[in-house]
């Protein structure tokens, strides 16, 4: 687990799918917001894990820790 990685969520390009939610197996996210995604345990989120991001259709998902894409996002828009 870890302290310095978890998922940053976009609520303005966020669909409220839920597949974040649901991918998610480490308790990050409260289930009783659901769809909305949002991050309650962000210590459970696993290093390196980018399982929610990727399964994202908006690609709403970033992560704290994760300079290299994030760095990439940014040159996106």
């Amino acid at each position: 687990m870890s302290k310095s990685w978890y998922p940053i969520i976009d609520y303005d390009r966020c669909c409220e799918c839920g597949k974040c939610v649901n991918k998610c197996r480490q308790g990050v996210y409260d289930k009783s917001k659901m769809p909305k995604p949002v991050v309650i345990h962000p210590e459970g989120c696993i290093q390196g894990c980018h399982g929610c991001g990727n399964l994202c259709p908006n690609k709403a998902i970033s992560y704290a820790g994760d300079n290299v894409n994030n760095m990439r996002r940014r040159r996106m828009f």
